[in-house]
């Protein structure tokens, strides 16, 4: 049975450089897309690593600038984007050590850097080619700068000055063209014109024009109505069938003989439908970002824990079967904690089997 380790150099823990390339096109050959999951704490990466090894999936790690933050302690100063860039650093190093454990490939990312945002995308480069200089490698396998909210002549040129610096370490980069929709770590998109959700061929074909010279390691997250949070049905217009215009629009300026020459991302893949992500994978999607529904499944792990155990976590000492008995055994965080992380890790697993991704490793 094929596997994806059959084309890349490493075969478990951080993948770089053409190792993330090489993912990414058998992804596209073999019809599946990989989960890029959001983290904030070294629980949640234990959450994501344990359900990407129960279904021999690759997996994406992924902080954002926020969840970098949290990463660092919600009381350290974020001053200059201080505690984002140490947290990211920090949530890296701990990927790295102990991603190989789980015996899977992980590309390990930053997730929606914006025009504010972008001293932590400067420091976490720098911490790149500190790494580069004395291991042959970056820090992180990939970027993701999204400066959608500029004019799309802004937003291109000032992304392949950046992919210019990270090329250098032949690393991975993914913009965004096109707004996502919603709200997400402080970036509120939710009263922007409709009009702006939903790419145009032509500006993908910008896109490609700039960064291609430079090197073939990006992909864009094209907007189709994506839009971050989960919403009533009906409330969100998405439109993944327009990526195939994108990849043939691109294919015929460029007279590729790939009918998907694009590496293209699905945002704001919580609350979607099973039909929509098929529909994107279909057309060249090879990472959709997961946030809020595993969130929310983290949570209810530890709720529904602390609802069937009440009686027993309201005091060190004294429960149903006794004003003596000790309850350290139910209040000890690893037993809570663990809750959480078979919920997240159980929500996960429906998205790899959404994605086609089970058994590909």
């Amino acid at each position: 049975m094929p596997s994806v380790t059959d084309v890349l150099s490493r075969k478990s823990g951080v993948i770089v450089g053409d190792d993330v390339r090489k993912l990414f096109d058998y992804a596209k050959e073999h019809k599946f897309a990989i989960p890029a999951v959001n983290v904030t704490s070294s629980s949640t990466v234990i959450a994501t690593l344990e359900a990407a090894r129960d279904n021999k999936s690759p997996v994406i790690i992924q902080a954002s600038q926020g969840g970098a933050a949290y990463f660092a302690g919600k009381g350290v100063d974020n001053k200059n984007q201080e505690a984002s860039i140490a947290g990211a650093i920090a949530c890296a190093l701990f990927v790295r050590s102990i991603a190989p454990t789980y015996g899977v490939p992980v590309v390990l990312h930053s997730d929606h850097c914006a025009k504010k945002l972008l001293p932590w995308f400067d420091g976490m480069l720098a911490a790149d080619e500190a790494y580069y200089k004395e291991h042959g490698e970056p820090l992180f396998s990939s970027h993701m700068i999204d400066l959608s909210e500029e004019s799309h002549e802004d937003n291109i040129a000032e992304t392949a000055k950046y992919f210019k610096r990270a090329a250098k370490m032949n690393q991975w980069l993914e913009m965004e063209i096109g707004i996502t929709g919603g709200e997400e770590d402080g970036v509120d998109n939710s009263h922007v014109d409709a009009s702006r959700l939903y790419t145009q061929p032509e500006d993908i074909y910008r896109v490609y024009e700039a960064l291609s010279p430079i090197s073939p390691n990006f992909s864009i997250a094209a907007a189709f109505g994506n839009v971050h949070g989960v919403y009533k049905p009906g409330n969100v217009k998405l439109q993944p069938e327009l990526l195939s215009d994108h990849q043939a629009f691109v294919k015929k300026q460029i007279g590729s003989s790939s009918d998907k020459p694009l590496y293209l991302v699905f945002h704001g893949g919580s609350g979607s439908a099973a039909s929509e992500f098929q529909t994107g994978i279909s057309n060249g999607v090879v990472k959709v970002n997961l946030d809020t529904d595993l969130q929310y499944a983290y949570l209810e792990g530890i709720r529904d824990y602390v609802l069937n155990k009440k009686d027993y976590i309201m005091t060190q000492v004294g429960n149903p079967e006794g004003e003596d008995k000790p309850n350290k055994k139910y209040f000890d965080p690893r037993v809570w904690v663990r809750e959480g992380e078979k919920t997240m890790s159980a929500r996960l697993t429906q998205s790899f089997k959404i994605f086609n991704a089970v058994n590909t490793v």
